[in-house]
């Protein structure tokens, strides 16, 4: 395999970077040309020149967040006869490999090519941290570290003010950065899509830990699962406490990579070359126990990865 080409898809996800710089050094590493195409697959469907990397293009990037190959949404792509065109281009390049780098709905995408005769690897990267088959993605540590920063924050005001803050977090229709932040921030409640919330258990909780004499409350509430503006407007009719909710938004998505998320995207960038040199195709990345292993693309697209119940009742004995 001489020719390979990298792009990102979907959300941006703190070490993107980093895996793009793995991809790159570890393709010339082995004397290949490593192209990078803009844009993600929006750039594929129209065509964007792709850009030759060279050892220092990708110098100074493992620190940053967003993807210096920017990123897009592609619905067009979803139309079997662009599907057909692009893999059609890719071949005339004489493109051998490709790496995607993103979530779900960019490995759909990355099947497909699969499936029309492209070799095709993906790296998991997502906050949202939902893709089956990996026990972690890019981007999932930094969000989280971003959350406990606010909810630290939070708890100072809180504190001071005897307040209760309803913090809604992203995560789509997933709760697993809601239950993380959650457990390692000391929230009082977690409220997740996957459990149908008890509104009264909660609210008897937070009443109790005021009787106590707890200073400040932290509810956190992941974005598919309920409006924190909802949740808020409940907790303050049933306790009778002064509630303020704060939406964190795109801030999650934002700031310098973990070196978690670094050491993640590295080896997983590094790991997806290793397959396609191996002549792998329709596999992802993932990192199980210690180990970076190929897992199937129809298995990271066959649904959203299972929240832990278990994990979720520890986080209830534990705010008690």
């Amino acid at each position: 395999m001489q020719k390979i080409v990298v792009l990102t898809s979907g959300g941006d996800a703190p070490g993107m970077n980093a895996a793009i710089r793995a991809v790159v050094r570890t393709g010339i590493y082995y004397q290949m040309e490593v192209y990078g195409i803009e844009g993600g697959f929006s750039g594929l469907c129209s065509g964007s020149e792709m850009k030759k990397f060279s050892l220092g293009s990708v110098a100074g990037i493992i620190h940053r967040g967003g993807t210096i190959l920017h990123t897009a949404r592609a619905p067009e792509f979803k139309e079997k006869a662009m599907q057909d065109q692009t893999a059609r281009r890719l071949k005339e390049a004489s493109i051998e490999g490709l790496v995607v780098i993103g979530g779900g709905g960019s490995f759909c995408g990355a099947l497909a090519l699969h499936e029309l005769g492209v070799k095709t690897v993906g790296i998991p990267a997502t906050i949202d941290n939902d893709i089956p088959g990996t026990s972690s993605t890019i981007g999932f540590d930094t969000a989280v570290n971003t959350i406990l920063d606010a909810m630290n924050r939070l708890r100072d005001t809180a504190t001071s003010h005897q307040r209760i803050f309803i913090v809604e977090v992203m995560g789509r229709e997933s709760g697993f950065i809601a239950l993380a932040a959650g457990i390692a921030g000391g929230a009082e409640a977690i409220i997740v899509p996957e459990i149908k919330p008890d509104l009264e258990e909660i609210c008897r909780r937070l009443l109790k830990g005021i009787a106590r004499k707890k200073t400040h409350s932290l509810v956190i509430v992941a974005e598919g699962a309920a409006s924190a503006y909802d949740i808020g407007k409940v907790v303050q009719e049933k306790t009778k406490l002064e509630t303020r909710v704060t939406v964190l938004g795109h801030i999650q998505r934002g700031g310098s990579p973990s070196a978690v998320d670094r050491l993640l995207g590295s080896r997983m960038g590094a790991a997806a070359v290793e397959l396609l040199r191996q002549g792998q195709s329709g596999v992802m990345t993932a990192l199980q126990g210690d180990a970076i292993v190929p897992v199937p693309l129809s298995v990271a697209t066959s649904g959203r990865r299972e929240l832990s119940r278990d994990l979720y009742e520890m986080s209830g004995i534990l705010a008690m």
